[in-house]
């Protein structure tokens, strides 16, 4: 234990407190609580990592940072490896007491519906961050066992998911659940602050918009001769639309929320190009390099949305709003600017990363009784960038009422390793690419 830890005693009084006023909370306020934090035998939050790559050992660290009650005591991966770095790596963080990453042999769970296991272990929450193209089924099933719920961006990566994710959200609702979407620039003071600004009419009328996720190529993990199809496509899930959605839904949906926050509104429709240039081959599996969309509001305000996974180019992570007195940019992990003319430009530096904030938030919400549910906004975000992605692949104006009800199920039937995955590789190794002209948008 720490030499600044509480002593057990303490702990078990502070249990006790915190039920106390958390029931009371929730009976003002109608929040309904799930059972296994009320029938939790002593001090801890139990919660289950899901998905333990790079962003769940994030996210796993920042639910222990974000309330000392935290306790990791499960975790669950389609693979061995990823759960055992992450469990190392948990217990090695130096400020954080090793003695809360209690997770036992029987609760390191390694498979396909690994998931599963997790969601039945006492647990009282579950961090989602697997491949995007497991979130409905599994966000379905968190709140079916009635567990709070952190999940990453973004909610899904085809329509009827995402129709799905709203659906269980209405459960989560009624049952008084819990749920943040790792939408962490919806956390970050620089953000928040000029978006008010923007909202309270500091540069007017809006005109355009501009977004960026622009940067390098990214990884690509080598087949081995063991793997099945469907294990070398769940190991390389970024390189797959079935599993990442492509990196306008993947990545660029931060952008795309935070365009749509400056609106308080959602495009009515996009036309884009797009493609690949530079990772045309076997090993980068079917989704496309660069992307260019024009998307439309109902207001005429127009978004010019770009982004591209290309090395030695021009990179950029940001936002930018233009309106009839001046300009916001917004840069992801720098500063945010805000130029009326005729005034000094205010900056604002970027303050607290909101990776950490919103789990702060999270936390403070459950242990204080509050309702806290972020999936609504998340969803209309990920519908974003879907609509642009059905728009560069098939080269057609996609209309989001159209693109809303689309029937277009990109995951395979069963989601075991003996199943087929729904994209297979050609006589020469390669995927076939969408082909603007040719691929159909639904």
């Amino acid at each position: 234990m720490n030499a600044s830890s509480p002593s057990t005693h303490d702990r078990s009084a502070s249990r006790r407190e915190f039920l106390r006023a958390t029931s009371a909370v929730a009976l003002a306020t109608g929040l309904v609580w799930p059972r296994s934090v009320h029938a939790a035998g002593d001090e801890a939050i139990r919660v289950a990592l899901i998905g333990c790559g790079g962003r769940g050992a994030g996210a796993a660290y920042n639910a222990l940072l974000a309330h000392p009650k935290v306790r990791i005591t499960a975790l669950a991966d389609a693979f061995r490896e990823p759960l055992e770095r992450t469990l190392n790596s948990l217990r090695a963080q130096a400020d954080v007491d090793p003695g809360r990453v209690d997770v036992a042999d029987d609760h390191q769970f390694v498979g396909l519906d690994a998931y599963q296991q997790a969601l039945a272990s006492d647990v009282d929450v579950v961090l989602l961050c697997s491949p995007p193209g497991f979130r409905p089924a599994q966000y379905h099933a968190a709140v079916e066992a009635g567990k709070h719920v952190f999940m990453e961006k973004p909610v899904a990566v085809d329509a009827p998911g995402m129709r799905r994710v709203l659906a269980a959200n209405e459960v989560a609702k009624k049952k008084g659940l819990a749920v943040c979407v790792g939408h962490h620039l919806r956390h970050e003071d620089k953000h928040s602050e000029v978006i008010q600004q923007i909202h309270d009419g500091a540069i007017g009328e809006l005109v355009y918009l501009r977004a960026y996720f622009n940067t390098g190529r990214i990884w690509v993990r080598p087949r081995t001769p063991d793997q099945t199809e469907m294990q070398y496509q769940v190991n390389n899930w970024y390189h797959f639309n079935w599993l990442s959605g492509d990196h306008i839904v993947e990545q660029h949906v931060h952008d795309l929320d935070v365009c749509n926050w400056m609106m308080n509104d959602h495009p009515v429709e996009a036309q884009a190009l797009g493609g690949r240039q530079m990772r045309a081959d076997k090993d980068y599996g079917e989704i496309y390099d660069h992307h260019a969309v024009e998307f439309t509001y109902a207001s005429g305000v127009r978004l010019f949305s770009y982004c591209r996974q290309i090395s030695n180019c021009w990179n950029s992570f940001s936002e930018h709003a233009h309106g009839t007195k001046g300009q916001v940019n917004i840069e992801g992990h720098g500063s945010s600017v805000l130029e009326v003319v005729g005034q000094k430009p205010v900056v604002r530096k970027r303050g607290a990363d909101g990776h950490q904030v919103e789990q702060d938030r999270f936390f403070a919400a459950l242990v204080g009784g509050q309702p806290f549910n972020e999936v609504d906004y998340s969803a209309t975000s990920t519908m974003t960038a879907i609509l642009g992605r059905m728009a560069s692949y098939s080269g057609q104006l996609v209309r989001w009422d159209e693109a809303v009800n689309s029937q277009l199920e990109l995951g395979p039937k069963a989601l075991t390793w003996e199943a087929e995955p729904p994209v297979q590789p050609g006589p020469d190794g390669e995927y076939a690419t969408p082909v603007p002209g040719v691929a159909s948008a639904f």
